[in-house]
Order: structure tokens, then sequence, then C-alpha cells
């Protein structure tokens, strides 16, 4: 599938946006998360993690699932590929892999510190509302960065035949 010139740059933009917003909630999950983990007011604690479950079950899952989608088929539509090359491929499985502990851990540490502060009880483990969102912000930024510097090259798969080495022919005709 070959996409248009403008559904090209529509996607290009949507994908531009979410990861952006994605990044930005990340970094908004990570000072929330350090104001929850230092604080002694009960007050800003209970303020810190509601905002924190706020971003986790509104905002972030719908931004991650806009990235992927919006990056895979911009792969699949464009001659970068989705395993062309190491670039793309990396930030495919990054991105998919956030995306997963954004639902499988991010997302349940954040509702257990909820339910702890909002019972009256401390805030269980500072990990829970630190390590997430310090993870997922430290692989957007290399995700970013990546889709800035694109390193690496094309893959095996990428380099195609158009970059097998030529054989030199005999007089007969024959491959050496």
């Amino acid at each position: 599938m070959k996409l248009s010139r403008p559904a090209r740059r529509v996607l290009v933009v949507v994908h531009a946006v979410a990861s952006a917003g994605w990044l930005g909630l990340s970094l908004g999950l990570q000072a929330l998360g350090a104001t929850a983990a230092t604080t002694a007011s009960a007050v800003t604690l209970e303020a810190a993690v509601r905002g924190m479950k706020l971003f986790a079950d509104w905002l972030v899952l719908p931004l991650a699932l806009l990235t992927l989608s919006s990056g895979v088929l911009l792969a699949l539509g464009t001659p970068w590929g989705l395993a062309r090359h190491r670039w793309v491929y990396t930030k495919f499985w990054l991105t998919l892999a956030t995306t997963t502990a954004t639902v499988f851990a991010l997302r349940p540490g954040v509702n257990a510190a909820v339910a702890a502060v909002a019972a009256g009880g401390p805030l269980p483990d500072a990990g829970d509302v630190l390590f997430g969102p310090a993870v997922s912000l430290s692989a957007y930024v290399f995700m970013t960065a990546v889709s800035l510097l694109k390193p690496w090259g094309p893959t095996r798969r990428g380099r195609g035949p158009r970059a097998r080495p030529r054989r030199a022919l005999t007089r007969g005709g024959t491959p050496t």
C-alpha cells in the first residue's frame, strides 16, 4: 500500500502530535510522581496521585494507541517500511512495549496508589509512581532522537536485491 502525499502528510502530523503529547504526558506523570513521593502533605499527595490517575486512565493510553497505529500506517504506506530500517523497527517494538507497560504496569500501580491514599493511608510504594513514568519518559526521549537522527541503516530485509554484490562472470557466463 502506498499512501498519497496528502494522506502521508496528515499521518505524519497526527503521529508527531500524538508522540509529542505522549512524551509531554510522561513528563507530567514524572512530575506528579516525584511530588507524590516527596511531599509531606496528605492533601498534595492525594492531588498528585489523582492527577496521575486522570492522565493514566484518560490520556496516556489513547495517545499511545494513536502513536502506535499512526506509526504502523506510516511505515506500511511509505518506503520506510516496518522492517526495512533498524530505526523504524526499533521504534515499533519500543512503542509496543511501552504501550503494553502502560496497560499492565503504569495504570495498575497508579490505581493502587490512589486507592491507598484515598483510604487515608500513605503512598504504598514510591516506585509505583516513579519508576513507570521514568522508564516511559526515557523511552520516548530515545524514540524521538531515533526519529530525528535515523541511525543504523537498513535491516537485512531492507537491503534487498539492490544491495547484493554482483558476481563477476567468467568467459562462459557463469558466476565466479
